[in-house]
């Protein structure tokens, strides 16, 4: 499988999902960090990168380049003093030399040619739903480590044990298991200082971004790749808050997803607004009576669009409604290009095609003592800046 491309899946799949308009509010707080096996030599794509994110937004960033742990939002900046910035400079060029250490370990052990680039990767973060006294409550965290587009290990935290997606990453996950220290460390992490930063960086943003804003409703058809079919889109954007409940009724009946609608969720926009679209496909002979419903209650919104019949003069199927990734406009610009990077070198021949399974296996058991080790000193040197 061509790595490049899985690992399009991987940063997009791994975000949180989204949220149940039937449910509370909820807000994430994640940490993703690459590293490349070596320079790339190309503007803007750094060896190693690592960033925050609350609800799916950028916070703060840091890469192998310029060294520092800066902020990404006016409020970061405002609200979090120096010495923070300090010590997570500081956390940061360890991570950094901690990925280093295990690329390095990783091509050994797989004996990989050294030409080759390769991408390892680590996300954790948690979610918490909103109370109705206003308090955040712990919702489920995630530990999660990738290499080459290949899921490696991950932590349950439910059950507080590691999870081996592979039979090559179970020595991994036993070896883990034993150190009781490690799961303690990052099941407590999860649900009490991971909690504690969300809760202070949601109520920092929450400040200067309280005003409600209403949705524009857009109910639009275009040509189905079905000759006989159209796709009825019903799109609401510019909103904030992000709860919304979203229906496309056929004379007067809400259609489910047993009725073939599917949905993009709840997606951030650029401004702090966010959008969502559900779409569904029938006949282009269907002349019932279609509407897209959106209640919006945090501007006390409520709109309901009749659909025309009408399809504009050209359409073919292939219009594309911009809709922001689960790790929102920056982290997906971010994805994109280093994705056609990768792309290039896989072309020209730089981007290594992997080894057979015995050798993957025999480079990732021998990975997984290293790895270990490195783990514990690295949150060892963390303590308590694990973003």
């Amino acid at each position: 499988m061509n790595p490049s491309r899985v690992w399009i899946f991987v940063f997009l799949s791994l975000m949180w999902g989204d949220v149940d308009p039937a449910g509370g509010e909820k807000h994430s707080l994640t940490y993703i960090y690459t590293a490349l096996s070596k320079p790339v030599g190309l503007p803007g794509i750094h060896e190693f990168t690592a960033m925050g994110l609350l609800d799916g937004k950028m916070i703060d960033y840091y890469d192998s380049e310029h060294q520092t742990k800066v902020p990404k939002q006016p409020w970061m900046e405002e609200r979090l003093s120096k010495e923070y910035w300090d010590k997570g400079t500081q956390s940061r060029r360890s991570k950094q030399q901690w990925f280093k250490v295990n690329i390095d370990i990783l091509m050994k052990r797989m004996r990989q040619n050294d030409t080759d680039v390769h991408v390892l990767q680590w996300m954790h973060g948690c979610e918490g739903e909103v109370q109705p006294d206003g308090s955040l409550q712990f919702q489920r965290g995630m530990d999660m480590y990738n290499y080459d587009g290949n899921d490696f290990l991950s932590f349950d935290d439910a059950n507080a044990v590691w999870v081996a997606p592979t039979d090559a990453a179970v020595p991994t996950k036993r070896k883990w298991d034993e150190v009781q220290v490690l799961k303690e460390y990052t099941k407590g992490y999860l649900e009490n200082e991971c909690m504690d930063w969300l809760g202070k960086f949601w109520s920092y943003g929450e400040n200067q971004t309280r005003k409600a804003s209403p949705p524009e409703v857009f109910l639009f058809g275009r040509n189905a790749k079905v000759e006989t079919n159209v796709t009825l889109t019903c799109l609401a954007t510019g909103f904030y808050q992000k709860d919304i409940v979203l229906n496309i009724r056929r004379n007067g009946r809400i259609l489910t997803r047993e009725d073939g609608v599917v949905t993009s969720g709840v997606r951030p926009n650029e401004d702090d607004t966010f959008q969502r679209r559900d779409y569904v496909e029938i006949k282009r002979s269907d002349k019932s009576d279609y509407t897209c419903e959106v209640i919006h209650a945090a501007s006390d919104t409520y709109v309901r669009n009749s659909w025309d019949h009408r399809l504009p003069s050209g359409s073919d199927g292939d219009t594309v409604v911009i809709i922001g990734a689960g790790g929102g406009g920056l982290v997906l610009v971010l994805v994109l290009v280093v994705v056609a990077v990768l792309l290039v070198l896989k072309k020209r021949g730089d981007l290594g095609a992997g080894t057979n399974d015995d050798k993957r296996h025999e480079g990732l058991r021998s990975f997984s003592e290293q790895q270990q080790q490195q783990q514990h000193r690295l949150w060892c040197l963390c303590q308590g800046q694990r973003g």
